[in-house]
């Protein structure tokens, strides 16, 4: 179990029964005993005015001698309360928190509009803590209670319905793999260092079943500890998330960057061009285009990331060694067809699932960017920049310029390339169950729901996608595969694709461009089990960072250690 329930003590106030000239000498005092700031105490109080019946909560966790003191001490504390409840507990400590959400009071805005919440509940703040709170939650107990004209109680709570726990959840995750994702985040951070890309800083990895699209791991970093949301002591830690100057200073902990992280692709993107290319009849998977150091088309010369090839490349070749001209070739063809034709090119992007939500179960997620004519002329006010020019659709073939998209979208276009052609939509939720693990009998609890999402057959040539799949092996295991000598001598077969994707940061008081790196794909090649794609922020080039660090996940689902293993600068 991941997370669960653990009775607690808490100590509330009730506004209404404070003393009237002594209650800041109280609340004071108060504060000092609990180790919690006046300040908090008084700003929850002052919040809460407009219902002085809810009780405050100055904390979910007292300490045995905190509550033998106060309620030794009842009398001189009027207004103040020693309840049980029962509060979250996070078995895996910073496991997943952005994925998984925290429980938090109900905020103002969020009473705005709705008839099932009322002020003081708690209730899921963000991840499947928000989405399935409904089934988590239970339903609230209620108590009738006759009050004066000043808020004051004058007679016994009378219970009217007694509370309902709430129901218990099967994730798909696996908690082993989660820590491994996690684990190689910060190994993939630390080569890139290593290499001398003093700014990477943050980074994501997703792993998922391509079969069904169950989520196996989500991992995004910088990351944090949801005990902050349950411990007094770590008020601190909590403003690094919810103050936006801090959140910024520490690099947005919070962020899921798997799911609302925006980045350019690179040339993982460049098996989306192949197979639209394909599917548009205007390339043939073996058909040779030069792969060169450097390309002029329209009277613009563009780069080769290796400056010294100049061979003829068929398509997996052209995948394996990452060659930039030969998709620029591609890039070129698309821009060059009729206007009737529309933008094909963006057109199976989208039905490979970019440019919009992935259908996640478990909180807010980016659609991404796919930039077309209409988005052009619909974004840009100088003339100019509203037209679609030939360079757009070149560097659009390689996943750069104004193309962004999420490690969860990747991920999942590279389940459709492992699994055929089935473009699946990514879960984490497995089923609703009555009770818990710890409550239910030898058979587990009872299942009362399961969940179900569905996928989506995409009329994709079985041709070109097997023609795709060699090129992603290729390009873990020939000779000038970009990742080969990362995955060369893993013992499970891998196949997947690197990339280096340029975007624009923010240092200090200037812009400039830096790398970040990339690498998805999945294993076994011939029959997947599961699909890994990283990013690293300012990483480099895909095979010194992203590749690394994916590899390490694989290592942990198939349990097998690699041999030699080198990054390289290759893109």
């Amino acid at each position: 179990m991941l997370v669960d329930n653990a009775a607690a003590t808490a100590i509330r106030v009730y506004p209404s029964d404070l003393p009237g000239n002594g209650a800041y000498g109280e609340l004071k005092r108060l504060a000092q005993i609990l180790h919690v700031p006046l300040v908090d105490i008084t700003k929850q109080i002052e919040e809460h005015k407009g219902d002085p019946v809810t009780p405050v909560t100055v904390k979910e966790d007292a300490t045995d001698a905190e509550v033998q003191f106060l309620t030794e001490r009842n009398a001189e504390f009027p207004g103040v309360s020693v309840e049980d409840i029962f509060i979250r507990r996070y078995r895996f400590g910073d496991l997943a928190p952005q994925l998984l959400g925290h429980v938090g009071e109900i905020s103002e805005e969020q009473l705005k509009g709705q008839h099932v919440y009322r002020s003081g509940d708690r209730i899921g703040q963000g991840g499947v803590e928000a989405a399935f709170d409904k089934f988590l939650r239970g339903q609230t107990g209620f108590a009738r209670l006759r009050v004066d004209s000043l808020g004051r109680p004058t007679s016994a709570a009378l219970t009217d319905a007694d509370p309902i726990p709430g129901h218990g959840l099967k994730l798909t995750l696996d908690a082993k793999l989660q820590q491994a994702a996690q684990a190689a985040l910060v190994y993939g951070i630390d080569l890139a260092i290593d290499e001398g890309n003093w700014n990477a800083n943050a980074g994501a990895i997703v792993a998922l079943d391509p079969s069904d699209g169950a989520i196996r791991a989500m991992a995004s970093y910088p990351t944090f500890d949801p005990e902050v949301f349950v411990e007094p002591g770590k008020r601190k830690q909590l403003q690094l998330l919810l103050s936006q100057e801090n959140a910024e200073r520490s690099n947005y902990p919070a962020l899921n960057r798997a799911t609302s992280g925006l980045y350019p692709p690179g040339s993982t993107f460049k098996p989306v061009t192949a197979l639209a290319a394909m599917q548009e009849h205007i390339l043939a998977p073996y058909d040779s285009i030069q792969c060169t150091g450097e390309v002029t088309l329209f009277k613009q010369r563009f780069d080769n990331w290796n400056p010294f090839v100049d061979e003829p490349m068929t398509l997996p070749t052209a995948l394996a060694e990452s060659c930039d001209t030969y998709f620029y070739e591609l890039g070129k063809r698309f821009y060059s067809l009729p206007p009737e034709r529309g933008q094909p090119l963006q057109r199976w992007a989208t039905t490979f699932g970019f440019g919009q939500p992935t259908g996640l179960d478990a909180g807010s997620e980016g659609s991404g960017l796919m930039p077309t004519f209409k988005w052009k002329k619909d974004t840009f006010t100088a003339e100019i920049d509203r037209i679609w020019k030939p360079g757009d659709s070149i560097q659009l073939a390689i996943g750069q310029k104004d193309l962004q998209v999420t490690p969860l979208q990747m991920a999942r276009f590279y389940a459709l390339i492992a699994n055929g052609g089935k473009l699946v939509t990514p879960h984490v939720v497995q089923a609703v169950q009555q009770g818990n693990a710890r409550s239910s009998g030898p058979a587990g609890p009872l299942t009362l729901r399961r969940f179900s999402p569905p996928s989506k057959e995409i009329a994709v040539d079985k041709g070109a996608l097997d023609a795709v799949r060699e090129g992603l092996y290729q390009a873990t295991h020939a000779t000038n595969g970009t990742s080969s000598t990362i995955f060369g001598h893993f013992p499970v077969p891998i196949a997947g694709k690197t990339g280096t994707a340029e975007r624009v940061i923010d240092v200090g008081d200037y812009s400039t461009l830096m790398d970040s790196s990339w690498w998805c794909g999945y294993g076994p090649a011939h029959a997947a089990e599961l699909v890994v794609c990283a990013v690293i922020e300012n990483g480099g080039f895909g095979g010194e960072a992203a590749a690394p660090a994916a590899l390490r996940v694989f290592e942990s689902y198939f349990g097998k250690q690699a041999g030699l293993v080198q990054t390289a600068e290759a893109d």
